[in-house]
């Protein structure tokens, strides 16, 4: 049977045998296994969206709104040691979100303590202007609350759209060349590159998820 990436099939220790190379990805594979618990999509998701972002963006505290298992923050510090911190905050942490953490802390004991996870309202963690505010999935309306904090605080952003909200997502007048979706994505980087901001807009392979524009921005 074929080895999906976008499966949402859970990662158990059974599939510890598809990770056997001696690079990073196989090791974080490994520990998601180890794990038991993670949704294999999120661990292909969560790889294409660090890696694209760390050619771009170097240290700085990395903040991941709406982190559900918080696996984006930790493959952010796993890529680049620089970055002193991580926050991964939801309103509601997953049950298996601290599993993988201790998973991932135990094959980079350099993650000890730099990674925290919280739950509430995405709001009541303050963005500084050297963060990097990174969201995989960001569902609708949501996307749009983290182009907003991210670009209010002057911080960097790496984020991957979804479940575009026809309803309260702004199309920019674009539907008459673009289907809604792509519409309301290509609003959000006109959005801000009238806020200063330069903007590369990259995608993820298709394989692991049809929302698979990446949206990345830094202040020029």
């Amino acid at each position: 049977m074929e080895f999906s990436p976008s499966s949402r099939g859970r990662l158990t220790p059974r599939d510890r045998g598809r990770f056997v190379g001696t690079g990073v990805f196989d090791r974080l594979g490994l520990a998601v296994c180890q794990a038991g618990c993670l949704p294999r999509k999120e661990l292909y998701e969560a790889w294409e969206i660090a890696r694209r972002a760390r050619r771009l963006f170097r240290g700085g505290r990395v903040v991941d709104l709406a982190s559900g298992h918080g696996l984006l923050a930790h493959v952010m510090l796993v890529l680049d040691d620089s970055s002193p911190s991580a926050v991964a905050i939801d309103k509601a942490q997953p049950p298996c979100a601290g599993r993988i953490h201790e998973a991932l802390v135990a094959a980079w004991p350099r993650l000890a303590g730099r990674v925290s996870l919280l739950a509430g309202d995405l709001a009541s963690v303050a963005i500084q202007p050297g963060d990097i505010v990174v969201s995989g999935h960001a569902c609708g309306r949501l996307s749009d609350v983290v182009i907003d904090r991210a670009s209010a605080a002057g911080a960097r952003l790496a984020l991957l759209p979804c479940c575009h909200d026809f309803a309260a997502c702004d199309a920019g007048a674009l539907e008459g060349w673009l289907d809604r979706s792509a519409a309301i994505d290509v609003t959000r980087a006109v959005r801000l590159q009238a806020r200063g901001y330069r903007v590369w807009t990259q995608s993820i392979p298709p394989q692991i998820t049809p929302k698979n524009r990446l949206l990345l921005a830094a202040p020029m």
